[in-house]
């Protein structure tokens, strides 16, 4: 709109004067013409607001080139402390379950913790798509899922708790009497302790005429977790969890 301002207001032969070699060297210096060089040319006018157009546009150019750079820059360069960019098209979650049938359900394979903590940790996870288990972007050892990206994860985990009255009599006699049942979720980090995110607990007392007991326990809550944390479930009383696929399960996912 400026240029066509600028050819209605002046003549062919006004505009003529604009030459390259004139706007070169007049742009540059746009702020510093004298007022008496202003007076002595005829073409000052338009020069002038030619000049601060042209300006203009260069200015608007650079910033829009400038922010580009940055928006790149900000995409490559490498994320401190861990953390990475969190894109909506990252998928991070992982569902374990128990790997055995009600028919013939044998006792989960558990290991004491390598270090301080409470109950027995459950190693033998089913993770390979088998039922309702998957991995996706996480990874499984040793009955741990390692955390591939810094974030806030929602954590879950439920313990099938069942006891049969054919079972051994020692462990008869010492299911009977009352029973505190615990699951505990935790996690390792650079910490020489496992750090205890959740527990959840029951007392049972079986019935000396009930065929056998079950019961469940379930939590879950969300947590904020740095790359290579590793979480895992541990329980009280290891003899009697039942990892019927449907029943026992541990998963979690970054929100």
């Amino acid at each position: 709109s400026l240029l066509l301002q600028l050819r209605d207001t002046y003549s062919k032969s006004g505009i003529a004067c604009l030459t390259r070699e004139e706007m070169e060297n007049f742009i540059p210096n746009l702020d510093l013409v004298e007022s008496e060089d202003r007076e002595a040319d005829p073409c000052w006018q338009v020069k002038w607001h030619l000049g601060k157009l042209i300006k203009k546009m260069m200015s608007k150019s650079y910033e829009e080139h400038r922010s580009a750079v940055n928006a790149e820059k900000a995409l490559t360069l490498p994320h401190t402390n861990g953390q990475q960019p969190h894109s909506p098209i990252t998928r991070i979650a992982a569902h374990l379950t128990g790997n055995s049938n009600r028919r013939n359900s044998p006792a989960p394979r558990i290991d004491s913790l390598p270090r301080r903590g409470n109950g027995h940790k459950i190693n033998n996870w089913e993770s390979s798509r088998k039922g309702h288990s998957f991995l996706y972007n996480v990874e499984l050892r040793n009955g741990e899922l390692v955390i591939p990206q810094t974030g806030f994860y929602y954590i879950y985990s439920q313990t099938y708790f069942r006891f049969r009255e054919n079972e051994d009599s020692d462990l008869l006699e010492h299911i009977r009497n009352p029973k505190q049942l615990v699951q505990y979720v935790y996690k390792l980090t650079n910490y020489p302790e496992p750090i205890l995110l959740m527990k959840s607990a029951r007392t049972s007392c079986w019935s000396k005429k009930a065929e056998y007991g079950l019961y469940s326990i379930y939590q879950g809550g969300v947590f904020q977790l740095k790359r290579e944390d590793r979480i895992f479930v541990s329980v009280s009383n290891g003899d009697i969890v039942d990892m019927d696929k449907e029943a026992s399960f541990f998963g979690a996912f970054m929100v």
